[in-house]
């Protein structure tokens, strides 16, 4: 995966936004106005994605390229790092179920809106 396949997959799920909050290279996704991913646009390839804590301790005991979350609530988010040791099928479950994790947090009424 490459990070125009990243921002495209990013982009085609239901009402989700790009923009750049931070700084001119920090890269955002939110639904409903918050995150669910990040990445940077200058140097190696990494993608920050929110994650159930259960889950995120086995995955970053199972996989190298899945760390704690740089400049994130190490608990909640992973880096991955994208250096062609993860599947491109793999990473879009990971970006998948950190989009959920944010659609499931909302009220009701908002939830209802994605089909959850």
């Amino acid at each position: 995966m490459n990070i125009e396949e990243f921002r495209n997959y990013c982009l085609s799920k239901q009402e989700v936004t790009e923009s750049f909050p931070f700084d001119d290279t920090t890269l955002v996704f939110k639904v409903a106005n918050k995150i669910f991913s990040l990445t940077s646009i200058e140097g190696d390839f990494w993608i920050n994605l929110k994650c159930n804590p259960d889950k995120a301790v086995e995955l970053r005991q199972n996989y190298r390229a899945i760390n704690p979350g740089y400049h994130m609530n190490k608990k909640h988010w992973n880096t991955i790092n994208i250096d062609g040791s993860l599947s491109v099928e793999f990473i879009k479950e990971l970006i998948d179920h950190s989009y959920e994790l944010i659609v499931k947090s909302l009220p009701k009424k908002d939830r209802e809106r994605f089909g959850f």
